[in-house]
């Protein structure tokens, strides 16, 4: 068993996958043969991630605010503190604060062999902003 004390600093989320404010907070990485990544991502409101998939599927837990979520293809959701996201292996989606408010989540993740993320296009102002169902 290992505890670990003290955190790295918060680093701010690359323009290259973002949209808007975002700070990210490690928490975990696992050691082999454990896969997991998990991080505290802090959106300010209206910023998001770009279109991504996680080759072995994601886990979002809303710790606080208020979020949305988009699978390609499907409707935008609105997501609240308390809710959580399954999003299944090789999906590509986004997720992001609403609008008018902030919101951070609890993100979970195995990495394979290479990576954890695969990173695409930013998501539109016209994806984000439509209504959500």
């Amino acid at each position: 068993m290992h505890v670990t004390r003290s955190r790295p600093e918060s680093f701010r989320g690359s323009s290259d996958r973002f949209t808007g404010e975002v700070w990210i907070d490690p928490i975990a990485v696992g050691a082999r043969p454990s896969r997991l990544v998990s991080n505290s991502v802090h959106f300010a409101p209206g910023a998001r991630s770009a279109w991504h998939a996680h080759p072995l599927g994601q886990v979002l837990h809303l710790l606080e605010g208020v979020g949305r979520v988009q699978a390609r293809g499907g409707p935008v959701l609105e997501v609240r503190a308390g809710d959580t996201v399954v999003t299944p292996a090789g999906e590509w989606h986004w997720h992001g604060a609403a609008p008018g408010n902030a919101m951070t989540h609890l993100g979970m993740q195995e990495a394979d062999d290479a990576h954890d993320t695969v990173w695409g296009d930013h998501v539109t102002d016209a994806e984000y902003l439509a209504m959500p169902g």
